[in-house]
Parts: structure tokens; C-alpha cells; sequence
């Protein structure tokens, strides 16, 4: 992978949020040798110090010495935080202040950058890392977390060719392959990829805990269940958030869903094992195709 990477240091960069994706980013940038300082803002007490401990962050810092301190500003919050992020860092950006972000959803974030930065919308380019895992908080972040993995940027039209350059060497800097596409189309494919999976993740979790034998069921789980449900551990706050704000796309994937689901229930309903077999056949070449791409 050819690394694109105008400048060979970050300076101080400043991860406001320092879960998974945030502590993770913070360690891989100092293990890239990219920075010079890693600054750390968040709510949990506890969690600071976590991250700081295990070496993610050098020191806490609030969002009005964020926006003073920083030269790369990466806000890692839940993505209905990000209008207060913007509202708080706004008065004291200075110029040579960028700001990206690891949000699941870009619609909504944009459109409140815009709305808050004004003329300043220009230093921040949007992003979305396609990394994560079950678990949250600074305790679970990895410092490979982000090798080989995409990140999606959508840049805005306000956007410089050094700027989106620079936003994108950051990112790869950490291992990831960078491509761009339009907002659209990235609220579009991931509601489809990545939203849709956590919900029905969640909902059989839901299904099973919610029912009279729920006990029963779940002492005999076995590994299939599991992997099906692994993403149903992830953040509740921060999926809750990506649900509203990318409501529309994912409520045209889920009724596309529905529609699969109803006709799967027909099919069984009708003892029609040809039907299940011809679906399920679609299906299992397209999941074994994906291994070989």
C-alpha cells in the first residue's frame, strides 16, 4: 500500500473520545512515530485515565485547549455529540487547525459542521475508519486496529486538495487504505453493510433474552449464535445515535429485509424446500465470494 503522507509529523493531535476507535487511534499514531503529543478529551474520568495509563493519550486536556492546542482535531464521540464537539471548539479553532472524524453516519455530521463552522467547515474533513469491535472503551483499543483496514472520507466542496491530502496520509499513517466517495452514497452502503447487520444483531439478542425460556436458550448457545450476535456487545449509545441519524437509509435496507424474511417464512410455511434451497444457494456463493475479493 503507497502511503500518501504530506507531512512526516501530526504535531499535537487532540482524540476527543477515547473508546475503542479513539484509544486505538491514539496508540497507532504513536507507534507510527507521527506525532509529537496526543492530547485526550472525554466524560469518563475513569477512561481518561485507562487510556493514558496504557499510553493512548499523554495528557486530558477540555475542547475550548483542544481547539488552542491542536493541530489535528479527531472526534471519535457518538455522532449526535459532534454538533456540541463543533459548537464548543468553534470560537477558538485557529487556522491551522484540521478536523476529521471516525463517525459511522455522514449526513448529519456534515450538515451540523456546516451549519456550526461556518467559513471554518473548510478544516474539517470528514471520515469514517471501517474498524471496531465488540467491545468498547479505551480497555479494548489495539494499536493495529486500523491495518489494512478502509476509511472512508467524504470531503466537502470547501474542502483543499492539501487539506483532503493531509486528512488522508493521517489515516493512512495508521495502516488504513483511504477511499473517497460522496455522502450519499457512503450513508447509502453503510446502512446496508454495517447499520442493518447491528440491528439485527441486536434484535435476535433481544428475541432470545426477551422470551419466557430465555434462560434455557441461552445456556445452549452454540458458536454460530455467538458469531451472529458478537456486534450486539458493541456501544448502545453510540448505535442508538447512528439509527436516528441515519434513519432514512436504514429504514429502506430493513424494509428490504422484511420483504426477504416474509418470503423465507412463506417458504417454510409452504414446505417448499426447493425455494429455500435455490435462496439459500444465491446467498452462500455470494458470502463465499466475499472471502476471495
Amino acid at each position: 500500500m503507497t502511503i500518501i503522507n504530506p507531512v512526516s509529523n501530526y504535531g499535537t493531535v487532540t482524540i476527543v473520545g477515547v473508546g475503542l476507535i479513539g484509544a486505538s487511534l491514539g496508540l497507532a499514531l504513536k507507534q507510527a512515530g507521527v506525532v509529537t503529543t496526543v492530547l485526550g478529551v472525554g466524560r469518563s474520568k475513569e477512561n481518561l485515565e485507562q487510556a493514558q495509563k496504557m499510553g493512548a493519550i499523554d495528557g486530558v486536556v477540555d475542547l475550548v485547549e483542544a481547539a488552542k492546542q491542536s493541530d489535528v482535531i479527531v472526534l471519535c464521540v457518538p455522532v449526535a455529540q459532534m454538533r456540541t464537539a463543533f459548537e464548543a471548539i468553534e470560537p477558538y479553532l485557529e487556522p491551522r487547525t484540521m478536523i476529521t472524524d471516525a463517525g459511522s453516519t455522514k449526513g448529519g455530521v456534515i450538515l451540523a459542521a456546516k451549519e456550526v463552522l461556518g467559513k471554518k467547515a473548510c478544516q474539517f474533513v470528514p471520515a469514517h475508519p471501517i474498524a471496531g469491535g465488540a467491545q468498547h472503551g479505551a480497555s479494548a483499543a489495539k494499536a493495529d486496529l486500523f491495518q489494512g483496514k478502509q476509511t472512508i472520507l467524504c470531503p466537502l466542496q470547501e474542502n483543499s486538495p492539501q487539506d483532503t491530502a493531509l486528512i488522508t496520509g493521517f489515516w493512512e499513517s495508521v495502516g488504513s487504505e483511504v477511499k473517497k466517495i460522496g455522502v450519499v452514497q457512503h450513508d447509502a452502503i453503510y446502512a446496508a453493510v454495517s447499520h442493518l447487520p447491528h440491528i439485527l444483531s441486536y434484535a435476535l439478542m433481544a428475541s432470545v433474552v426477551n422470551s419466557e425460556d430465555a434462560e434455557q436458550k441461552l445456556s445452549h448457545v452454540g458458536a454460530g449464535f455467538k458469531d451472529f450476535t458478537r456486534i450486539a456487545a458493541s456501544s448502545p449509545e453510540m448505535w442508538r445515535d447512528i439509527c436516528l441519524d441515519n434513519r432514512t437509509a436504514i429504514l429502506k435496507e430493513l424494509d428490504q429485509y422484511l420483504l426477504i424474511v416474509n418470503h423465507m417464512r412463506k417458504l417454510i410455511a409452504e414446505n417448499d424446500g426447493a425455494g429455500l434451497e435455490k435462496l439459500f444457494n444465491k446467498a452462500s456463493k455470494a458470502r463465499q465470494d466475499l472471502d476471495v475479493l
